[in-house]
């Protein structure tokens, strides 16, 4: 561990295992539910007085819980504050209103739970997740645990954190547009954003009028992703889509994979990103995969449609939120950002009924992107990780959007679609930060996503942290 490097790694009962390995030990009797339970919290609170990744904490409660059943069980895991787990609070990153525990679980922790995870606090995101990096109005952000001065991501960024400093082996995350993967990026995991329906929707996805958000996890191996989708998928298989199974390693099959290195927003790949997906594609040839360039399977209207989008979610927030949220919401106390969504929102509602028109239409290209090839390779975001106060919510709105705009690229167009992208750790910056590259496949297709990862696993296996 150096100054600016913090991990969790010790000697202790979690040693350098993984999810899959601790439950192992723990179905072997080797370890017992209580003593893993008791080295995580251990190890949150030796690196989250740095990271600032707990929002909320229940330690006593994990400590004194029973273990659930799954192939999870006794696995300890942070569940991320936008989802219900009853009990605790439920605070959204915002201040714009006092959070009060939660009376039941969210229609997803049920299916989280059933994993057999073992929920020991609450992650941070960002103001209802708006941000792409998990950044206050006041009060320190969260840190990345590679390089303490840089993003984690977002909006699932107090996840990421945790996971990549070794705290816990798997976190929930969610993704509306590129929460998943963003912050995997930023913090060296694998996040795979699944196909819409693969999972129970929260509440806030069922009341969109296109349902952007996917759930899932921030994981440090490929395998804890499968399992994780495998012990869900045995919970509530989804009922339309084809089943992902139990992926427990590649296939060998040989792949067509599609070649994107730039994005519809016209921002530029920086030199390192481009680098870090090219230096993947020659990874895939050499195992035997096709890899040739695709072109863009959308204009450059996507990006204001979806911008519009984005603004519409919180001009909902800030209208209803003492409605649907807390009877003492505050719609003032919202960061700049928030604000400047609404605001920008409320100038173009009127846009609104072909902007959904436009955006529902965006499934079918998508499709037809997968007609020929049975991946796309792309980057995860447009240029490296940023140092913390790039996106700030404290700077002006229209420089954030810009800044916004220059960097979340690639990953929004598999919110609007419903299919599945993957973010794996396949490079590095000046600055030592993961780089991630994405992986999006035809809706319903998890399984080919995994089935690579497990390949460029084996063949360039993931850096550590701390190495």
């Amino acid at each position: 561990m150096t100054e600016t490097r913090v991990h969790a790694f010790t000697d202790d009962v979690l040693g350098e295992d993984d999810a899959v390995g601790i439950a192992a030990r723990i179905a072997s009797g080797e370890v017992s539910p209580r003593e893993v339970i008791d080295a995580a919290i251990a190890r949150t609170q030796r690196v989250d007085e740095t990271l600032n990744a707990v929002t909320y904490s229940a330690y006593e409660w994990a400590r004194n819980a029973a273990p659930a059943t799954g192939s999870l069980s006794g696995v300890p895991t942070f569940v991320k504050d936008n989802t219900d787990v009853a009990g605790m609070p439920t605070g959204f990153g915002t201040v714009a209103f006092r959070a009060r525990p939660a009376t039941k679980n969210g229609p997803f922790t049920g299916q989280f739970l059933g994993t057999g995870l073992t929920v020991l606090g609450k992650s941070r995101l960002p103001e209802f997740g708006f941000n792409a990096s998990t950044e206050f109005a006041e009060g320190e952000p969260t840190r990345n645990p590679w390089h303490t001065d840089f993003s984690s991501g977002a909006s699932s960024g107090g996840s990421a954190a945790l996971v990549a400093s070794g705290a816990v082996p798997i976190a929930h995350a969610n993704d509306g547009g590129g929460s998943i993967r963003i912050p995997a990026a930023c913090c060296g995991l694998v996040g795979l954003k699944p196909s819409r329906g693969r999972f129970i929707d929260g509440d806030q996805a069922r009341t969109l009028p296109i349902n952007l958000i996917g759930e899932g996890v921030v994981t440090r191996s490929v395998r804890d992703t499968a399992a994780f989708f495998a012990a869900a998928e045995k919970y509530r298989p989804a009922p339309k889509l084809p089943p992902v199974g139990h992926v427990e390693g590649p296939s060998g099959r040989t792949l067509r994979i599609g070649l994107l290195l730039e994005s519809v927003s016209g921002a530029r790949t920086c030199p390192e990103t481009r680098a870090a997906v090219e230096d993947t594609a020659a990874v895939l040839e050499k195992l035997g995969h096709h890899v040739e360039p695709v072109p863009l399977p959308v204009d450059a209207g996507f990006v204001r449609d979806f911008t519009r989008y984005w603004g519409m979610l919180s001009f909902m927030v800030s209208r209803f939120g003492r409605f649907v949220i807390d009877r003492d919401f505050d719609a003032s106390k919202m960061d700049n950002l928030s604000r400047g969504l609404h605001d920008l929102y409320q100038r173009e509602l009127h846009r609104t009924p072909t902007t959904l028109y436009r955006l529902a239409k965006i499934k079918r290209a998508y499709a037809a992107a997968f007609a020929r090839h049975d991946l796309i390779l792309s980057p995860v975001l447009a240029h490296v990780t940023p140092k913390l106060g790039h996106l700030s919510p404290t700077l002006p709105f229209g420089e954030l959007l810009e800044r916004l705009q220059q960097y979340v690229a690639f990953t929004p167009l598999n919110n609007v679609s419903g299919g599945p992208a993957i973010s794996l750790p396949m490079g590095a910056s000046e600055e030592g930060l993961p780089i991630g590259v994405q992986f999006s496949a035809a809706v319903g297709d998890e399984r080919t996503l995994l089935d690579v990862a497990y390949a460029l696993e084996q063949e360039r296996p993931f850096r550590r942290i701390q190495d």
